[in-house]
């Protein structure tokens, strides 16, 4: 992993990655598809992945893999809060 930021790289793929109860998580990869894969986890909760967290890694080398945690970024739904109803 390099410390410096790599030029802009282009995503190849994206997709919504269902995981049942009404949600999807975003997905994306960009750099070499035959090229080692690497997995970057963004630190959420409320946040999301970004096209600079791609550009931490060498295109050439990496097939470079993002995902948005449920709830977050590009996942849908975005920041669903349950309620549940208190008895009294």
């Amino acid at each position: 992993m390099s410390r410096m930021l790599l030029p802009n790289i282009a995503v190849y793929e994206q997709e919504w990655l269902d995981v049942g109860d009404g949600h999807q998580l975003y997905l994306e990869q960009s750099g070499n598809p035959d090229g080692i894969a690497v997995i970057y986890l963004h630190g959420g909760p409320g946040g999301g992945s970004s096209k600079d967290h791609r550009r931490y890694f060498d295109p050439e080398k990496y097939r470079i893999i993002l995902f948005d945690q449920r709830g977050c970024g590009r996942s849908k739904p975005s920041r669903v809060l349950k309620i549940i109803p208190l008895l009294t």
